[in-house]
């Protein structure tokens, strides 16, 4: 409660009509979407991010808890004041404050409507994938906070794959940009812990999300089969085709019929099952996607297929998936939505415990949930919420089929977040370790719990047990081959204040040198699941191990590098990400979980092998470009696709380095499928244009009917724009010749600059001197540059000189590899960024002896 002195310090912050404390006015604000209650003390309505510090700060202050909302369209209790306190609502804070078309980029503030956004964006031909059910109300801030889903997120992936950087105001009232438009920003990823976090961790005052281009075309299909078992399969076969339909929701028949008796959508209620189907790109691709997608449902037991032909149709299907809600409300004044995920081919197995469970508490229930991603939504009828016995049996039966979530190797919570409903369940999931590694971010954001306290972790954590640091530690070089292992050494490095060095250790660090570790022990294929998309591998496995192993089944894992003996964890250390990740995404995309030893022995699996799951603190991101200074990561899973059935590309000589950069510009803003868009010097001799100046590559890949169409498309646009006629070549693409030209350079000093890919062509026009040898990512931007210092002193003017102007755009320039005798000589990463302060705690926490990598990054 809060008291009188209290209130009116807080009245003087805000105008009269940006706080409520009226109890009638409040009762609004007890709950969200879900069934757990609080009172708030009192309500905020904050109008810019000035207003959120000064919010913050007084309670940091007055030791008053904040609750950050949304739309209150939540399902878990995130948005709920379960300690009191003063809800922020920020419904006021709902501007567009910027749309960067050329780099498919949206700021906005945090009350921004997720449908507005979309609606806008797509007058300018761009798309916001992401797309809840609450979409029509649920605001971009209360999606981060929750890492929202959607059914298009099959295809198009979550909210953490869109958002790029963020503006947060700290527990203590400070300001803080994270991330932001330039990729691979080197620092700890905390963006993307804190997309997901459910207000525990920071109040967001402005999102930098990407945007993608809007498909030109779209078809929708309603398919009814005789079992979930059948329609379940028939999911994995389209999806092991190689086909990657926009959507691919499911509905049983007793949710078919209570949403028949409420939309009268022409459902098939005769049928056990249905899918609904979703297929977009080029208007080209439309009917062949369609017809394979159709043949391939008849071959698993389709009994029946309707596809729209016209708009109305095609809203008459959706009509029907979005009146869920409305179809329950009907029958019963509440439900209870039940959220787990599990490995895809885990689906109709999952669905039957399910039932089995609802059975047994004789429950009222339907499904509908998201097929292509293993996101279950069994939904509960509760004809009175009063009903003390009944909500005990909806409890138990919830808790149960999270259960059966874990068991099934899937997530407690795969779009809805843990928020106050599921705190108890935290511990069923993660073990006291990993439960630990969360704690330790939760009290270095905000160490007197004051932000949505009584959220995400358990109110008590089990004891974490470390390893004893008994036996002798490595004196010089040693190969773990367990997590185990490594743990036990890790301990007795720690106890001796030995540093450990992981990767190849640099001859000229000495005195003390570091004890090596090498990942060569921890290799392997540990599992393939083929039919969900994943693999498991050991970190020291080779990527062209991978790559080998996977094309024998006609997959492959969307990652390159330019050098032969890549390890995975390697890569995944250093976020070595190649152009095609335009395409696939990130390395951050692409991991699902790992096994990390940190440096005091703490042995996590942070993550898990589902597409969806928003269970606490996103950890894997953290060791996503550390540089091995939080933990050894041993194994990890990761997302794999099918081969694609075409690639093609584009190279056009460029003899005017300025309009060159024009066209890769124009040709990135108009790319649907496109996996590269690079201009430098070309050494391939397929490109056919060796020295013979810059040159511009594009290439696209996936249904063939799409690539003929993207390739015509840049084919035009060229052409409009006073190209020379284009060559079409099979290889290479143009991800294999950013691989060229780094390989090609062994021994030079490289870089990479990291820029908003507005901001590419002008920064490269500026600097041509300095940029003499050098390869641009156009549409990521990103530009590689190779040279050959005498001494340090000339490497650090080349750098600096580069470095400087890139930061004064929001960028950065830092060093990627070095030759021997130039290695620790200069500065690699510059000034550091924003978060340092966060990061050097995190690094206490993890690593708390100092013993991981030791100079290696900016920590």
């Amino acid at each position: 409660m809060l008291t009188q002195p209290k209130l009116q310090s807080l009245e003087k912050l805000l105008r009269q009509n940006q706080l409520t404390i009226s109890p009638v006015e409040l009762v609004t604000y007890e709950i969200d979407a879900g069934v757990d209650r609080g009172t708030p003390d009192a309500l905020a309505l904050p109008e810019n991010a000035g207003d959120v510090a000064r919010l913050v700060k007084w309670a940091s202050e007055n030791n008053v808890p904040l609750i950050a909302r949304g739309a209150g369209t939540g399902l878990s209790g995130g948005a709920v004041a379960n300690r009191g306190g003063v809800i922020v609502e920020f419904a006021r804070m709902n501007r567009i404050l910027e749309l960067d078309v050329q780099s498919r980029v949206a700021v906005v503030e945090p009350g921004v409507v997720n449908l507005a956004l979309d609606q806008r964006v797509k007058q300018i031909g761009l798309y916001y994938p992401p797309d809840p059910a609450s979409q029509r109300s649920a605001t971009m801030g209360g999606n981060a906070a929750e890492n929202s889903g959607g059914p298009h997120c099959f295809k198009y992936g979550v909210t953490t794959n869109y958002v790029l950087g963020m503006q947060i105001t700290l527990a203590d009232g400070r300001a803080l940009q994270l991330g932001g438009r330039a990729l691979d920003v080197p620092a700890y990823d905390f963006t993307g812990v804190l997309v997901g976090s459910e207000g525990t961790l920071a109040l967001m005052t402005a999102i930098i999300t990407r945007l993608v281009r809007n498909p030109p075309g779209v078809k929708t299909m309603m398919a009814s089969f005789n079992s979930i078992e059948q329609a379940g399969d028939a999911v994995s076969a389209v999806i092991t085709a190689g086909l990657m339909p926009a959507t691919l929701e499911m509905m049983d028949r007793a949710m078919m019929r209570i949403v028949e008796d409420y939309a009268h959508a022409g459902l098939p209620v005769d049928a056990h099952a249905a899918l609904i189907v979703e297929v977009d790109g080029f208007p080209a691709s439309l009917d062949a996607q369609m017809e394979e997608v159709a043949d391939i449902l008849h071959a698993h037991g389709a009994r029946s297929i309707r596809i729209a032909q016209t708009a109305g149709e095609r809203e008459r299907i959706w009509h029907a998936r979005r009146s869920v809600a409305g179809a329950i409300t009907k029958l019963a004044p509440s439900y209870y939505l039940v959220d787990i995920t599990v490995p895809r081919s885990k689906l109709a197995e999952a669905l039957a415990r399910c039932e089995k469970i609802c059975a047994r508490y004789n429950l009222q229930t339907g499904h509908v949930f998201h097929a292509g991603d293993g996101n279950l939504h069994p939904l509960i009828l509760i004809p009175n919420p009063h009903d003390r016995e009944l909500m005990a049996r909806v409890l138990k039966a919830g808790r149960e089929m999270v259960q059966v979530g874990i068991e099934m190797d899937g997530s407690i919570t795969g779009e809805h977040g843990v928020g106050i409903e599921k705190r108890a369940y935290m511990p069923l999931m993660y073990s006291a370790a990993e439960l630990s590694a969360m704690r330790d971010l939760k009290e270095i954001f905000d160490p007197r719990e004051l932000l949505n306290p009584g959220k995400v972790l358990p109110a008590e954590l089990p004891k974490v047990e470390l390893p004893r640091a008994d036996a002798p530690a490595p004196e010089s070089h040693f190969a773990p081959a367990s997590a185990d292992e490594a743990a036990r050494a890790f301990a007795a490095l720690s106890a001796a204040r030995r540093s450990v060095w992981i990767g190849n250790l640099p001859s000229a660090i000495r005195n003390p040198r570091p004890v090596s570790l090498s990942t060569s022990a921890l290799t392997g294929i540990r599992a393939y699941a083929p039919d969900d998309l994943y693999i498991t591998v050991g970190a020291g496995t080779q990527l062209a191990e991978i790559q080998e192993f996977l094309a024998r089944d006609k997959k492959f894992l969307p990652l390159a590098s330019p050098y032969a003996d890549a390890t995975i964890g390697g890569m995944v250390a250093a976020n070595f990400n190649a152009p095609l990740r335009m395409r696939y995404g990130a390395i951050r995309d692409l991991v699902l979980c790992m096994t990390v030893v940190l440096g005091d022995g703490r042995v996590i699996r942070a993550g898990r092998p589902v597409v969806k799951n928003v269970a606490g603190y996103d950890l894997p991101k953290l060791f996503i470009g550390a540089h091995g200074t939080l933990g050894l990561i041993t194994d990890m899973s990761l997302k794999i696709s099918v081969l694609p059935r075409a690639r093609r590309t584009l190279i056009a000589r460029v003899d005017d380095l300025a309009r060159g950069l024009e066209w890769a510009g124009a040709l990135a803003q108009n790319s649907l499928v496109a996996s590269g868009v690079v201009l430098g010097h070309f050494r391939n001799p397929k490109s056919e244009i060796r020295n013979s100046g810059f040159a511009l590559a594009y290439t696209a890949e996936g249904i063939a009917e799409d690539v003929r169409a993207e390739i015509e498309q840049a084919r035009a646009i060229l052409r409009a724009a006073g190209a020379p006629e284009p060559r079409e070549l099979d290889a290479p693409s143009a991800t294999d010749l950013w691989r060229e030209f780094l390989a090609t350079e062994p021994d030079a000093l490289q870089i990479r600059v990291g820029l908003a890919s507005k901001d590419l062509p002008a920064f490269v026009n500026a600097h041509t001197l300095t940029l003499s040898n050098f390869f641009a990512d156009a549409a990521n931007g990103l530009i590689y540059a190779a040279a050959s210092p005498a001494n340090a002193d000339a490497a650090r003017a080349w750098i600096d000189t580069l470095r400087a102007p890139a930061v004064a755009l929001g960028g950065y320039a830092i060093a990627i590899h070095a030759p021997e005798n130039l290695r620790g000589a200069f500065d690699a990463w510059g000034d550091p960024p924003e978060s340092i302060e966060l990061m050097r705690a995190l690094k206490s926490r993890y690593d708390p002896a100092g013993i991981l990598n030791p100079g290696v990054f900016v920590v």
